[in-house]
């Protein structure tokens, strides 16, 4: 079976983490700040916080955009679940926008018609590692006075108008994913960049049960240096310093990661783009996507295709079932219909195996197998 993803570990990521656990540090050492200080620096952001998943990730960001009950979060409804789900973990409400129909990003005109007095935050999300159309969006914020929490789970090291995402040159915050299947990985693993003081401090905070040693956020600065404070009802969101010690390892390795997977897209492209029945992701004018998986949308029988490419050895999959369509979303009272663009690439498509470790022989084998199935 060729699988949809997996992870590329090399010698030397392997001698990194041994050296880590031979350290003095298994957590909460200096290998998370080096760990966050190259992030930002390959992101350009002025600053970055680690945390030991995407969705907590997430969830900080959230927290730190003041995220409450009774405030509205505007996002896309073709993402992973944690994209909301974070919003409701603060206490917030979900509003689910409809997509574009060719790069199944967000939809821009769809958040602007769906702003209230309420609306607080904007999470778009680059779907497969296709940048949305971030100065767009940014002008609406401006407009509305909302925050922008990019999710960029599927984006690291893809590029908007020649500035890297995770820069937040269009938004208030990034948040990165490092699990397993991503562009690095860490196996769980998330990041928060920022360029603003202020978010950056909330956020240490809040991975680490809310609690600061700042001296300048104490109210009792008599105290010896022991002490530390409780400001806010944080989590304990730490990553390890030998799953840092991986990350670091593995960001050397990032851009051959990305220009693998541009690659191999290209030779999908190259098989399927003239091919009845079938239709390929596209990329738009001014974005470079860093591909974290590839979508193909089928005309015929979806389950069928599906099914017989399994059967075939090849390990596609679906991203992903609108979240509003999920059980516990429907019980919140999110019906079918709200976003049809969404609903109808859903009802299409199938994910075909995409990552850096994929031999050509790899590649060859599933443009003939999704030939034959076609």
């Amino acid at each position: 079976m060729i699988p949809y993803a997996t992870q590329w570990l090399d010698q030397d990521d392997l001698n990194a983490v041994t050296d880590a656990l031979r350290s003095a540090y298994l957590t909460q050492g200096p290998l998370v700040a080096e760990f966050e200080r190259v992030v930002a620096l390959y992101c350009s952001a002025r600053y970055a916080v680690a945390f030991n998943s995407g969705t907590s990730a997430l969830h900080g960001a959230c927290f730190a955009a003041g995220i409450t009950v009774g405030d509205e979060v505007i996002t896309s409804p073709i993402t992973f679940v944690a994209s909301s789900n974070a919003i409701l973990y603060c206490g917030g409400k979900p509003i689910f926008v409809d997509v574009q129909s060719d790069t199944i990003n967000i939809d821009p005109a769809e958040i602007e018609k769906n702003i209230t007095s309420k609306t607080k935050v904007i999470i778009p999300v680059h779907f497969t590692g296709h940048p949305v159309e971030l100065s767009q969006i940014k002008q609406i914020a401006e407009k509305h006075k909302l925050i922008i929490i990019e999710d960029a789970a599927h984006a690291l090291g893809a590029e908007y108008k020649s500035e890297k995402i995770g820069s937040c040159k269009y938004s208030d915050m990034t948040i990165l994913s490092f699990h397993a299947v991503k562009h690095i990985t860490t196996g769980e693993g998330g990041m928060v960049t920022t360029n603003d003081e202020e978010l950056y401090k909330k956020l240490l905070m809040f991975r680490t049960h809310g609690i600061t040693r700042e001296h300048e956020l104490l109210e009792k600065k008599e105290e010896g240096p022991w002490y530390y404070e409780m400001r806010d009802l944080g989590f304990n969101y730490r990553i390890t310093d030998f799953q840092c010690a991986l990350g670091i390892s593995q960001l050397k390795k990032l851009d051959q990661f990305v220009s693998r997977r541009r690659e191999i897209v290209d030779q999908y492209n190259q098989a399927f783009s003239s091919l009845e029945g079938i239709i390929v992701p596209i990329e738009k004018n001014g974005v470079r996507s860093s591909w974290h998986i590839y979508p193909v949308r089928f005309k015929g029988d979806r389950k069928a295709i599906f099914n017989q490419l399994r059967d075939q050895g090849i390990g596609v999959n679906v991203h992903y079932l609108p979240v509003y369509l999920q059980p516990y979303y429907r019980q919140l009272g999110y019906k079918a219909g709200a976003c049809p663009k969404a609903e109808k690439y859903y009802a299409q498509t199938v994910t075909l195996p995409l990552y850096p470790k994929m031999s050509d022989d790899d590649v060859k084998t599933v443009i003939t197998k999704v030939k034959e199935v076609l």
